[in-house]
């Protein structure tokens, strides 16, 4: 029985029981009953944002770009730039781009009219429901402005808003909400971009898990909430919904750890009460807290533990208190191996010979190991979560697939990638997240991210392949995923050697270069912990996600000082 089926179980038999799970005295306070489904655009009051006075037609324009990133009732202060007609006319519902930063140039005028060329490079796109596509094309528009009653005010513009990166960042926070993967027992995080002057984030958060999940990840994740399901506010200390009378009990505890950990995410951490249609949403339990989940949501329990493990001359070591312990005796293969990756319970996946002639074999410490393939080379195993399977891209094209029937055979499938048009380039590096819903490839030095779907069948495909991360094009080497579903990665450009990327695409964050020289060759996640192998040696840095005050130089790794190793991070 997996981890979260056993919570499940552990659930059921408390209600079998009567037990009571906690108390309600630090839930919030009632609010107003207020039936919610869909995510709408914020319909709160406007803030004050109005043409200043006088103002020449292009410090208008850009004012009106700026007041575009507020959608409170309906962009009412977007609005307040245009002409009557304008004002009637612009739908700014239909897409919502974002863009590194807005150029101007007068195109033509004079006296009462003036018409403008607006420019800009596109680095995504904010859908309806807050999920941010990264997209990589040029934006060009013409908007008029007319004079009415001395003021300038835009007359003609484009349907859909405009944006800057750094207002977006200004005004909207992400928030991340979950779904269970398709068939599995782990949540997927759903990253969001909420208006950060919603007068109610969990109302928010809340309406974006009933509408369901971004369009990106809708094939891989199941939705099971009833579309007849609404929240109502927060009553009599409890978080109230109706419509949900046809889940079954196993349904309603998967949505009682989906809505725990998407208000976690808004800093909600304590236990709360959740009422359907009246009567707890599981007879007999009257709060749900984050422990009583904690093994669905794999950020929560890849913190509780980190084996970290290192490969130096052909060698594997476990690296623990401060020591580098060689793994002899407990794998064959010391001596000739050329990458390796590290599953749970000691399970093993390595690569052996030189580039030209390489073998994939997985196995098992003290057990030993199975042949299970041959090619020119291949690019370091990766497993998947909860060691199911094992990919490895072949000879830079063909990704494999392989998995250990109940027989003990290695079966293998090749795995399709949807790549964009135009990229046909070697794959060097593919690594999985932790939930397996999405992974991550080098293809000659840029960084793609892609799902991967399951048919009924088992088949898997990674699809919805995207470019990530387009300023570091050309200079990446090697990537992994974080915890929280960011993925670090190392580069040869010596100005951002490390680099963290958001898991939507949405930016990056350069780690502080310290003590580190490009090129980065290597790099690892573990608990709170990035690894990096520079030119000199393996080091270490606390990942300062949480927002706190980031270290300005990397440490040796303990135990690894003066060894230039690869870091290995047993998931």
């Amino acid at each position: 029985m997996g981890q979260v089926g056993a919570r499940i179980v552990l659930v059921a038999a408390a209600v079998a029981a009567g037990l009571v799970m906690g108390s309600c005295a630090a839930l919030p306070t009632d609010s107003e009953p207020e039936v919610i489904r869909r995510f709408d655009a914020p319909t709160q009051a406007s803030p004050d944002i109005r043409p200043e006075p006088n103002s020449d037609p292009d410090m208008l324009l850009r004012d009106f770009f700026a007041a575009s990133a507020v959608p409170a009732a309906n962009y009412e202060g977007a609005r307040s730039f245009l002409t009557e007609q304008a004002r009637q006319a612009w739908d700014p519902s239909t897409s919502t781009i974002v863009v590194d930063r807005i150029s101007i140039n007068t195109l033509a005028g004079g006296g009462e009219t003036q018409s403008f060329n607006v420019q800009g490079n596109v680095v995504g796109e904010l859908l309806p429901g807050g999920a941010f596509v990264p997209t990589r094309q040029g934006y060009e528009a013409t908007m008029e402005l007319e004079r009415v009653d001395g003021q300038w005010r835009i007359s003609s513009l484009p349907p859909g808003t405009v944006i800057e990166r750094s207002e977006m960042r200004n005004r909207y926070q992400p928030y991340n909400v979950f779904y269970y993967a398709r068939g599995a027992r782990e949540i997927v995080p759903d990253r969001r971009w909420v208006h950060a002057g919603r007068d109610s984030l969990e109302t928010a958060v809340i309406s974006l898990l009933l509408a369901g999940p971004s369009t990106r990840l809708r094939d891989v994740v199941d939705f099971e909430i009833p579309p007849e399901a609404a929240y109502t506010g927060v009553q009599d200390g409890a978080y109230a919904f109706t419509g949900l009378s046809k889940l079954s009990e196993n349904q309603r505890v998967r949505f009682a750890s989906q809505l725990v950990w998407t208000l976690s995410s808004i800093g909600i951490n304590r236990p709360v009460a959740i009422t359907a249609d009246g009567d707890p949403l599981v007879p007999g339990v009257e709060t749900f807290s984050r422990e009583d989940f904690a093994d669905a949501n794999p950020q929560a329990s890849h913190a509780a533990e980190d084996n970290l493990y290192t490969l130096a001359n052909q060698s594997l070591f476990k690296v623990d208190d401060g020591k580098a312990e060689p793994l002899d005796g407990q794998l064959a293969e010391q001596g000739s191996i050329a990458s390796a990756d590290i599953g749970a319970g000691g399970n093993y996946a390595v690569v052996t010979g030189k580039d030209g002639e390489q073998v994939l074999k997985i196995g098992e410490f003290d057990k030993g190991s199975t042949e299970v393939a041959r090619a020119k080379n291949f690019t370091r195993p990766a497993y998947e979560r909860g060691k199911a399977g094992v990919w490895v891209v072949a000879d830079g094209k063909r990704v494999v697939r392989f998995t250990r029937a109940a027989t003990g055979e290695f079966a293998s499938s090749d795995v399709a990638v949807d790549m964009p048009d135009g990229v046909d380039g070697s794959i060097s590096v593919l690594r999985l997240s932790p939930t397996g819903v999405r992974a991550v490839m080098v293809v000659e030095g840029t960084l793609y991210t892609g799902i991967v779907e399951q048919d009924q069948g088992g088949q898997r495909r990674i699809t919805n392949v995207l470019e990530y991360a387009p300023d570091l094009a050309g200079n990446v080497i090697a990537a992994d995923w974080q915890a929280d579903g960011s993925i670090v990665v190392g580069t040869s450009n010596p100005g951002s050697p490390v680099v963290r990327v958001e898991q939507d695409g949405s930016g990056t964050t350069g780690k502080p270069i310290g003590n580190i020289t490009a090129p980065v060759v290597a790099v690892a996640a573990g608990a709170g912990m990035v690894y990096a192998t520079d030119a000199n040696a393996v080091l270490q840095m606390p990942d300062s996600a949480d927002g706190a005050a980031e270290a300005t130089n990397w440490r040796e790794v303990p135990g690894l000082q003066g060894v230039r190793s690869v870091p290995i991070v047993a998931r």
